[in-house]
């Protein structure tokens, strides 16, 4: 029988091929798509994400982490049936205008990814254009990310174009960064901030 338990283990562990093999042992024996993603990879980051907030695991465990899920899940993805694994909501996230770093931002969209939600990933140096053409398209959630503390004023840039755009309603902004915090999230009117990728989920999950 598939052990899911296993799986969710080898991506907590960060082994990658371990990983794979689990995945196509289940798919080899019949376990339908959305269980092996629900109860071996998403299973796998959640611990991931609980360890990573309790200071138990750092960044680059993290990554292998997520990169060992990401690799079990090119195995799935092809066999999902629309509809299939009920996508959480869908969160564009990118790193504002004027800012290029994006290890946090990465880092998020794969903690995200990790707890079933659809990303669309804009990058870096995103203009509020950019992100609003995102909501328009679809996006549940917006989160912005800045490292600087000269390119935080583009995160309310981007909420006064959604207003602007008359969508403001549509979508929740999430915002975060280093030199980011809550008393800002509540200054540019954004519906949440988070203090690193675990807490993005579990804020991501409230608001929806």
């Amino acid at each position: 029988m598939a052990d899911l338990q296993a799986l969710a283990e080898a991506v907590i562990n960060g082994q990658k091929e371990e990983a794979e093999r689990l995945t196509q042992e289940a798919i080899d024996e019949g376990v339908r798509p959305g269980m092996i993603i629900n109860e071996g990879l998403i299973a796998g980051m959640s611990v991931v994400g609980e360890k990573f907030k309790n200071n138990e695991f750092y960044v680059p465990e993290v990554l292998i982490a997520a990169r060992a899920m990401q690799s079990a899940m090119d195995h799935v993805k092809p066999l999902l049936v629309e509809g299939e694994i009920e996508a959480r909501g869908t969160v564009a996230i990118g790193t504002v205008k004027g800012d290029l770093h994006d290890i946090g931002k990465n880092l998020v969209a794969m903690m995200l990814e990790g707890g079933g939600y659809d990303i669309i990933d804009l990058e870096v140096d995103v203009s509020p254009e950019q992100f609003v053409e995102a909501a328009e398209g679809g996006a549940n959630v917006i989160a912005l990310s800045a490292l600087l503390t000269t390119t935080m004023p583009s995160m309310k840039d981007t909420v006064d174009a959604l207003v602007e755009a008359g969508i403001r309603d549509q979508v929740k902004v999430i915002i975060g960064g280093a030199p980011v915090t809550q008393s800002y999230a509540d200054e540019i009117g954004a519906d949440g901030y988070a203090p690193d990728a675990a807490s993005a989920v579990d804020l991501v999950g409230e608001l929806l």
